[in-house]
């Protein structure tokens, strides 16, 4: 018992300073993966070679590789003329751009991977409010919330859906058909519940609007020569993500490659470009990745899984509510890649036992993907998009979160459970 009870101790401790604040969440998670390490190599369940495997590196790549691309994209004034553009057809309204922003982050999380998604937008963001004299805080909380609930509309937006189809032999279409329609009603609902909850906030206008028409947005490029040679950059990008299944190719290369090719066309100052590379996020990532490799090798996610296993057993419909609850609930807490790889096989297993298990892989992608939502760091949309805030004036803590993200998840997991018997 000692094997998963120590190291679920370590997690939980450690998850504990992220949340509370009490300790900057990279230097927490740092010393939490060394400590499961130490505890790993000392009970023999999990090795330094192991640590070091359970390092997502396509995950980081693929931060790596935008975080450049954006970098280097800033310096053209691109994202201020964005800006101006998404102010002008806003007209000062803090509850339409919220919506507007909302919408546009959740459908092209959709289309693209979502962590790339929020990194292009929550700059844009910042700059619109800006303009506007608004705090940021309610759009950033919206974006994230509906980047994660439209990853989970398609095959291709969110990193357990790919697992999934591959492992069921699922296609692009059987997605749209079980899954898109979901992921919209989520995201009516959660944007009910967002205008309610941040009602007092997104009711301020700014002062006066006039000065915001009379901005020229074209005058806010800087350099379009650069700005071409970016764009080249993200038609490649996106378009090897949409072919990605074709060509094999991992996300991490895609993105390091538009990377590449940015860097060999603009020749920026390499150290200003790197000055916008979230350094604290990846070593963040690379710590969480560790402490949850050490969850997993300590077999504590594959007796959760396998309990889900014995309840189908008896009652497979209280089955298929707990594989919702139970993978919401674990995907709030860690990562949900790891967790997804570990009720694969269980599910398939309750298809040995002669159940129709066609139902449960829907059911396992709505669970970890509005799981996500549960707590910040449920998934890597909400680590980078709070690590973002905290540059802004009015950054995102727990506390924020529990009050808006986690009532959303609450919310979309009961509409789920509603819809269960038809899904």
């Amino acid at each position: 018992m000692a094997t998963y009870i120590l190291p679920l101790v370590v997690f939980l401790v450690t998850f504990y300073f992220i949340v509370s604040g009490k300790l900057n969440r990279t230097i927490a998670s740092f010393v939490g993966a060394l400590a499961m390490i130490i505890l790993g190599v000392t009970l023999d369940f999990y090795s330094q070679e192991d640590a070091f495997r359970a390092i997502d590196f396509n995950m980081i790549g693929l931060l790596v590789g935008m975080m450049i691309i954006v970098s280097v994209c800033k310096k053209t004034g691109f994202f201020s003329f964005i800006a101006i553009k998404a102010a002008k057809a806003s007209r000062g309204s803090p509850m339409r751009l919220m919506i507007m922003m909302g919408l546009v982050t959740a459908f092209l999380s959709m289309a693209l991977d979502n962590v790339t998604t929020i990194i292009l937008v929550i700059p844009i963001t910042v700059l619109i409010c800006d303009i506007l004299g608004i705090s940021p805080l309610p759009i950033i909380v919206t974006e994230i919330v509906l980047s994660n609930i439209g990853g989970v509309g398609t095959m291709v937006g969110d990193p357990p859906n790919m697992m999934i189809a591959s492992s069921a032999n699922l296609s692009f279409n059987d997605f749209i058909v079980h899954l898109f329609p979901i992921a919209l009603g989520a995201m009516v609902l959660s944007l009910v519940v967002l205008v309610i909850v941040f009602r007092k906030d997104i009711k301020r206008r700014p002062i006066d609007f006039r000065p915001i028409l009379e901005i020229d947005e074209r005058e806010a490029i800087r350099d379009e020569k650069t700005l071409r040679k970016v764009i080249l950059s993200l038609i490649v990008v996106f378009a090897l993500f949409v072919a990605q299944k074709k060509l094999g190719f991992h996300h991490s290369f895609i993105a390091l490659l538009g990377a590449g090719i940015v860097l060999a066309l603009v020749r920026p100052d390499i150290d200003e470009v790197m000055k916008g590379v979230e350094w604290p996020i990846l070593a963040f990532f690379a710590s969480l990745f560790i402490l949850v490799g050490g969850l997993e090798k300590a077999g504590f996610l594959n007796i959760v899984a396998e309990r889900i296993g014995a309840i189908a057993t008896v009652n497979y419909g209280l089955a298929k509510i707990s594989i919702l609850w139970v993978s919401a609930f674990f995907s709030s807490l860690v990562d949900r890649v790891p967790f997804t790889t570990a009720m694969i096989p269980i599910i398939k297993h309750i298809g040995e036992l002669g159940f129709n298990i066609d139902s449960l892989w829907w059911i396992l992608a709505l669970g970890v993907g509005f799981g996500g939502n549960g707590t910040p760091i449920g998934s890597i949309v909400g680590v980078v998009g709070l690590a973002m805030s905290e540059k802004t004036r009015a950054p995102i803590d727990f506390k924020i979160w529990l009050k808006t993200a986690t009532v959303v998840m609450i919310i979309t997991m009961i509409f789920v459970t509603l819809l269960i018997r038809f899904i």
